[in-house]
């Protein structure tokens, strides 16, 4: 079942009804984080954007996440609020040190693999997929190759924020979105980070366009240009 695209939203969904595509989402505060530091991040956007999420993993071949958003989230990274399939879920997790005890290992909603540097037992339900070590760090263009390979194509990179830097520094998405709720936590679980720019002529431009989400702003940037 194909996801239900909203007729004033067509042009955020356009792009994303190619065969292929690798986007990053961080819902984060004005002042750039994504969650209190020991809290919870799940309510930092309106139901808004929570639809769109929904949305976007009804889209994708497979939704991505780091450890930490598993930790500290324990997300289930399935679609309940818009018509369409559960992606496969893919958690990147170099040590395999997470326990079995989170619910997207338990809940057999989905195929569910376990990113990590060293074959062993997935926790729960999951797969162990045992990924490339580059510069002491799990090497995230050798996970999507294998993503890839299994015909997932569409790549849904969810959180946290360390994973969609990750994602955006090696150059690997296609779009980033970043969605703005109007408040400020003044500390917290950082959201996106990019490496600094020594000058403005050498800060990150691409074509970008903003939709409102409720109370929240959403900044959509093309990244394949």
């Amino acid at each position: 079942m194909s996801a239900a695209i909203p007729p004033a939203d067509e042009s955020l969904y356009a792009p994303l009804q190619a065969a292929a595509w690798r986007l990053g989402h961080l819902g984060q505060s004005l002042d750039g984080f994504i969650g209190t530091a020991g809290g919870r991040a799940d309510a930092i956007n309106g139901p808004e954007n929570l639809d769109h999420l929904h949305r976007l993993r009804a889209l994708a071949d497979a939704v991505v996440v780091g450890a930490g958003t598993v930790v500290a989230d324990d997300p289930r990274l399935t679609v309940r609020r818009v018509a369409g399939d559960n992606p496969v879920r893919v958690v990147v997790d170099p040590r395999g040190a997470l326990l079995p005890d989170h619910r997207v290992f338990q809940d057999g909603a989905a195929p569910t693999l376990q990113a990590s540097l060293e074959p062993g037992p997935a926790p729960g339900r999951a797969e162990r997929l045992v990924v490339a070590r580059r510069d002491g760090a799990l090497a995230l263009d050798d996970l999507f190759a294998q993503l890839a390979a299994r015909g997932l194509r569409r790549i849904f990179v969810e959180g946290g924020g360390q994973t969609v830097s990750r994602c955006l520094a090696a150059g690997l998405l296609d779009r980033l979105q970043l969605c703005l709720a109007p408040l400020l936590l003044g500390g917290g679980r950082r959201g996106l980070a990019v490496p600094e720019a020594a000058s403005m002529a050498e800060a990150l431009r691409a074509p970008c366009r903003t939709y409102a989400m409720g109370a929240d702003v959403l900044f959509d940037f093309d990244l394949s240009v």
